[in-house]
């Protein structure tokens, strides 16, 4: 079983998911690519002490970028987008 920090990478503050956050309570994360919803919510609830109701995941592919004459690509990464339990809120978002 991997931990929770494995799973679930670092929170997503751009200004979709901040209009996200206040339009309707969505939290955004990325996280590993191989984990699947039951261990998104898992880890978002040991993590933050929080009840998720719905996790939504999206996958991105990486990148194509140059660098003079060499062409290579950026990692591909996967979003998980998290509803959380009315009255439920996360700290860190707070504020941004």
């Amino acid at each position: 079983m991997r931990s929770i920090h494995q799973i679930v990478i670092r929170p997503l503050v751009t200004e979709k998911s901040t209009a996200a956050l206040e339009r309707d309570g969505a939290y955004s994360f990325v996280v590993a690519r191989d984990a699947n919803k039951v261990e998104i919510a898992q880890a978002i609830e040991q993590l933050f002490n929080v009840k998720v109701s719905d996790v939504r995941t999206m996958q991105y592919r990486g990148k194509q970028r140059r660098l003079g004459r060499y062409v290579g690509r950026r990692s591909a990464w996967k979003k998980a987008v998290v509803k959380l339990r009315e009255g439920d809120s996360i700290e860190i978002f707070e504020g941004v």
